[in-house]
């Protein structure tokens, strides 16, 4: 049963890391492992102990990928806005839940970010999201939040309803849900779809290419050195999405002994470290740095700052301190190849504002 176990984790953390590049599929696919995790153990006879725990820790991790391929990919400025309250909104509610483990905080802190971020890459299959204006994502958010996201979380954290347990209980259902169903495909096709404005382009799958100022390693080296301090609200934001999230993950791992303003405090420090490092590594001229050695170096240096700092402690726990070490070099290398796009897409924005 370890196995399993193991397998459908791994999964969970695995599949997540193709959302950067295929965001809607990849993104679907990270929801339908987070749906079926339980019906698997179910049927194989397994129950995981505190479950529930690890189940929104992997959540965030997977809505952390999400949220930094946003900082990539997404050209609306109004979206990625909308996209970044929703994201911190439902961290810090899954970091109150671990904390006082009150199930209705997960109601008024819904992961509205996940469906939003769903909805963005549907438009952007066909039409253009720039197009749309700030009221559109503002409105769209709302509707998601209000008429999907609040009934979901009652039903699953509240109520604690299973769908397979209450169809069998209540058979009657089955046909009303299939109703509904051929009601919403109908609506589209027949009253939405005809006014929806002509596409912008062929069906896009794939992510969108990097600005042509910065889709070369030596572009955002240069752009990193020019631009980013030690010291800033990107620094900032990168503390609070790590360090809350870690903090979420020594909820979830035995033998944590730390406090929880210890532990975020001193993945704060791991942060600012590894961004003196990026300024360090960016000032090197023409600098040709692919992501896979940016994580491996990231991970090698990261791997000896945790262990020196476990050992001086005299509290050595290797499991842990590995698994803290993967998680930060590769959300921390993540965010420093991703920030920048946005960057200088605002930038760019900013000068043709001021142009015109």
């Amino acid at each position: 049963m370890g196995i399993v176990f193991l397998v459908v984790v791994g999964a969970r953390f695995v599949v997540p890391l193709f959302i950067p590049l295929f965001p809607l599929p990849a993104i679907v696919a990270a929801l339908v492992l987070d749906g079926i995790d339980q019906s698997v153990f179910q049927w194989f006879g397994y129950d995981p102990p505190g479950y529930q725990s690890y189940d929104k820790a992997m959540d965030m991790f997977y809505l952390s990928v999400a949220y930094l391929s946003v900082l990539r990919n997404w050209t609306s400025r109004p979206a990625l806005r909308v996209a970044r309250f929703l994201f911190f909104y439902r961290l810090a509610g899954v970091v109150l839940f671990e904390l006082v483990a009150w199930r209705p905080l997960l109601l008024i802190f819904p992961n509205t970010f996940e469906y939003f971020f769903i909805a963005y890459e549907i438009v952007r299959l066909r039409w253009n999201p720039a197009s749309v204006s700030a009221r559109g994502w503002v409105t769209t958010a709302a509707c998601i939040w209000v008429f999907v996201k609040l009934p979901q979380e009652w039903w699953i954290h509240v109520a604690q309803l299973d769908v397979t347990d209450t169809l069998q209980a209540h058979p009657g259902l089955i046909p009303v849900l299939a109703a509904l169903g051929v009601a919403l495909v109908l609506f589209v096709r027949l009253w939405l779809w005809p006014r929806l404005p002509g596409p912008a382009w062929t069906t896009r799958v794939a992510a969108e290419p990097l600005p042509a100022e910065i889709d070369t390693a030596a572009e955002r080296d240069h752009w990193v050195t020019t631009h980013w301090r030690l010291l800033s609200g990107a620094t900032a934001e990168k503390v609070m999405l790590i360090g809350l999230l870690c903090v979420i993950y020594g909820e979830v791992l035995p033998g944590i002994r730390a406090t929880h303003l210890q532990m975020f405090l001193g993945i704060g420090v791991f942060v600012l470290v590894n961004t003196a490092i990026t300024l360090a590594v960016a000032r090197r001229t023409g600098s040709r740095e692919s992501a896979v050695a940016a994580f491996g170096l990231r991970l090698l240096t990261n791997a000896g700052l945790v262990l020196a700092v476990e050992l001086l402690r005299g509290e050595l726990k290797l499991g842990n301190a590995l698994f803290f070490t993967l998680l930060l070099s590769l959300l921390i290398t993540l965010d420093d190849r991703f920030r920048p796009v946005a960057q200088v897409r605002q930038s760019s924005r900013e000068s043709r504002s001021a142009a015109t």
